[in-house]
């Protein structure tokens, strides 16, 4: 009896002690996070994106560095529900939207949509076009909650800015960049259409098409000339420029900073916004199984992604004939 008396007891304070042990770390690690000034729990609840508070700001920073913070099939979702919670939180006045390592987004991750057989950026012929509809209309949707936040969004960006990642920092209310960054949607001179269709309520129509008429690349100095984002400022004073005007803001009432984006984001409701997006969604779907939507995807299966996508963007491939432009005889003709 005093045999299994001394057992139970043995095996009583091993328990306790790895119970003890557990609560231990736990409590480390919320102290821990919290002198980081990171709320350990909600951080560990995301997979694709980091979320953080602090004096009446929530950080969401896109945590995808080791691939650019390219667009998986979970992140559009994800960076919803951060927004979603930052709205519920009655401590938080505005939201700061950033990416993780060298860029801000570089777009979607191609890499992905090849390896998961329910997600086909190119549907087998024929194709769906309402099923490729619904799921991209649904990350439009989500990336749209930076817009309709009730909170004000500020999308700080850093590096790359590019495809997907544009459209992602276009719903932001407002934007401020480096210098040294470069924004832009490739996908226009062959395979995409920006679906949330941002660029044309920022830049107005002119300005608009000479962005998407040439899927051009642009630097922070030339988007801030253009009025595509509120300013441009050295890599070095980026933070400190953000911080500024996220702090300025943070100090007013919640309710007063709803009803002046309310009140502002109306217009461009009432102007249209929702069918545009509809639109572009749709054309999306279009440009990816069209003729030469179909060449791209042949062309970069052949010769590589980074081959094609640097034609594409070169301008050296004639995707209708699908052949390599011959410039030297363009020049002479021209000559």
């Amino acid at each position: 009896m005093s045999v299994i008396l001394t057992k139970s007891f043995n095996l009583f304070n091993q328990t306790n002690i790895v119970s003890n042990t557990s609560k231990h770390l736990g409590q480390f690690l919320v102290n821990r996070s919290k002198q980081l000034n990171i709320n350990y729990y909600q951080r560990a609840y995301f997979k694709t994106i980091n979320y953080e508070t602090n004096n009446r700001i929530a950080y969401i920073t896109l945590n995808r560095p080791e691939v650019l913070n390219s667009i998986d099939g979970l992140m559009p979702k994800e960076l919803s529900e951060c927004v979603e919670k930052a709205n519920n939180d009655s401590s938080v006045h505005i939201i700061v939207l950033s990416g993780a390592g060298k860029a801000f987004c570089s777009g979607y991750d191609l890499s992905f949509n090849a390896k998961n057989k329910n997600v086909k950026a190119v549907q087998d012929m024929p194709w769906d076009s309402m099923k490729d509809y619904t799921y991209m209309k649904q990350n439009t949707e989500y990336f749209m909650s930076l817009f309709r936040s009730f909170k004000p969004t500020i999308c700080k960006i850093h590096g790359d800015a590019l495809a997907g990642g544009s459209d992602i920092a276009l719903c932001c209310d407002i934007i401020l960049m480096a210098n040294e960054a470069h924004i832009g949607y490739m996908g226009v001179r062959v395979w995409g259409c920006p679906t949330t269709a941002m660029w044309i309520y920022r830049l107005g129509i002119e300005k608009a098409k000479r962005m998407l008429l040439t899927g051009d690349k642009i630097t922070g100095i030339e988007a801030e000339k253009l009025g595509l984002v509120l300013k441009s400022v050295p890599q070095e004073q980026l933070n400190d420029e953000v911080e500024k005007l996220a702090h300025r803001i943070s100090t007013i009432p919640i309710n007063q900073l709803i009803m002046q984006k309310l009140v502002i984001n109306q217009t461009l409701e009432n102007m249209g916004l929702r069918t545009t997006q509809m639109f572009a969604t749709l054309f999306d779907g279009i440009a990816r199984h069209s003729p030469e939507g179909i060449a791209f995807k042949n062309r970069s299966e052949s010769v590589g992604w980074k081959t094609a996508v640097k034609e594409r963007d070169a301008g050296t491939y004639d995707w209708t004939n699908n052949v390599p432009f011959n410039i030297e005889k363009e020049d002479n003709n021209q000559k």
